[in-house]
């Protein structure tokens, strides 16, 4: 739960967090960050997609008590699954919490699985956003693995966000490039995801990712042929947060 503490506006936190650690390293931003009043108590956010492995072994050296929230949509690869309990068992994750739609909303809002033919927001929202919204309640902040390199919409991400009012947004891997992952997972001696040797570098609901073909953006196989770029879960109100002028100030 929240520490019982005022630390003051969220804004002003993350503030104070970019500036202090706007010189460290991914694992520094990790090891000092997740001690810090101003950062409060924080869960790791992950989809055990193509790069999550990185995280995942960072936090389960440096913290491995850290809670990992698994959102499950249902919809999932079955090699997301399968990678999953690979990892979890091989990282030693101790806290993984299975995220998962409301049965009765899901009955409701998509009694036959095609919602998201139609209105792929509604979709993320009933199975993605609203899930993880309930079970980050009980924190101040989370850990994601948005880094610049993924793309126009994230090339403007810092260590630290400001998720509106309510909580701080942490991401250790944001200046990390594609050539940094690849060192740490063949050093590391990581698994891999099985979809990425398919062309899959970036991996969601299997309904919606398509393999990426060599030289389009990562991301270009996520919601592929609409202007959707992010599930929801990365939206403040409704508003994409890669919007300069809502992160401005």
């Amino acid at each position: 739960m929240p520490r019982d503490l005022n630390p003051g506006p969220v804004a002003d936190r993350v503030a104070t967090l970019n500036a202090r650690y706007r010189h460290h390293s991914a694992t520094a931003v990790l090891e000092l960050a997740l001690k810090d009043a101003d950062l409060g108590e924080v869960a790791l956010v992950s989809s055990f997609g193509a790069e999550s492995v990185v995280l995942l072994h960072l936090v389960s050296v440096i913290a491995p008590e850290t809670p990992v929230l698994f959102i499950d949509t249902r919809m999932l690869f079955p090699e997301t699954l399968d990678y999953q309990r690979e990892l979890a068992e091989k990282l030693h994750l101790c806290d993984i919490r299975t995220i998962r739609a409301n049965p009765a909303r899901l009955d409701f809002e998509d009694p036959d699985g095609t919602l998201h033919q139609f209105n792929t927001d509604a979709c993320c929202g009933l199975r993605k956003v609203e899930p993880l919204e309930r079970a980050l309640a009980g924190f101040d902040g989370w850990i994601t693995g948005r880094k610049r390199y993924q793309g126009a919409t994230r090339q403007e991400v810092e260590f630290f966000e400001a998720e509106g009012d309510t909580r701080i947004k942490v991401n250790p891997l944001a200046h990390w490039g594609r050539e940094d992952l690849e060192d740490y997972i063949v050093n590391n001696r990581l698994p891999r995801h099985p979809l990425v040797a398919k062309g899959y570098p970036s991996i969601g609901c299997a309904p919606c990712t398509s393999p990426v073909k060599p030289g389009e953006d990562p991301r270009a196989g996520r919601w592929r042929g609409s202007q959707k770029t992010e599930c929801g879960i990365h939206f403040i109100d409704g508003k994409p947060v890669r919007i300069k002028q809502e992160n401005a100030a």
